[in-house]
């Protein structure tokens, strides 16, 4: 099992990175949450899972121990697989996610896409318990702040959405109706993870 990759950032998505170590280019899936924390360092660490299946082997990483715990926890639950969990994590933050979890709240995780109500509640019903033995995150992952001109927000959250599995016309109403709403001045990851909730 590959714990944590250690290296330089050689590319950024909001879906992904790529982390080269010793020449060789690590592609790693990555939640929001992560991309957020990320920021434009040059070198990174991310606390990694490797999923293997017959026909792949994919690595998805983590800024904070945190929300990998948090992302086992949801893949341990029947009818949840990485990129949903992935997905779960990118709408929603660890504390977010914590709170809903631990406040009973099915509505907010139900939101997500690809999570129906029974997924929901059966998130909940099996984690609770987890969580508050376990003690939910310290504070929420910092905001990440970005701004960029409107084409290039639209362009790279765009792009992301259609990563996630949204169809490209469907992808560009959520976005066109959260800047409308919330204006330019709205970061990439907020921009995205409002798209996601959008209906």
């Amino acid at each position: 099992m590959i714990a944590y990759l250690k290296g330089k950032l050689s590319y950024k998505d909001p879906t992904y990175v790529i982390i080269d170590i010793g020449g060789i280019g690590y592609h790693v899936k990555i939640s929001l949450s992560t991309y957020s924390a990320i920021k434009d360092e040059e070198h990174i660490l991310l606390h990694t899972f490797l999923h293997v299946k017959e026909d792949a082997h994919t690595l998805y990483g983590f800024r904070q121990e945190s929300e990998k715990k948090l992302f086992l926890d949801l893949i341990s639950i029947s009818g949840v697989g990485p990129n949903t969990a992935v997905m779960v994590l990118s709408s929603l933050n660890v504390e977010e996610l914590g709170q809903a979890i631990l406040q009973g709240d099915h509505t907010t995780i139900q939101r997500v896409k690809g999570i129906g109500a029974k997924t929901a509640q059966r998130i909940v019903l099996e984690l609770k318990d987890k969580l508050k033995r376990d003690g939910i995150a310290e504070s929420a992952l910092p905001e990440q702040g970005f701004m960029a001109q409107s084409n290039k927000l639209k362009s790279e959250a765009l792009q992301a959405l259609m990563k996630l599995g949204f169809p490209r016309a469907t992808a560009e109403k959520n976005i066109a109706s959260v800047l409308k709403k919330n204006g330019l001045e709205i970061s990439l990851e907020d921009l995205i993870k409002a798209s996601l909730k959008s209906s």
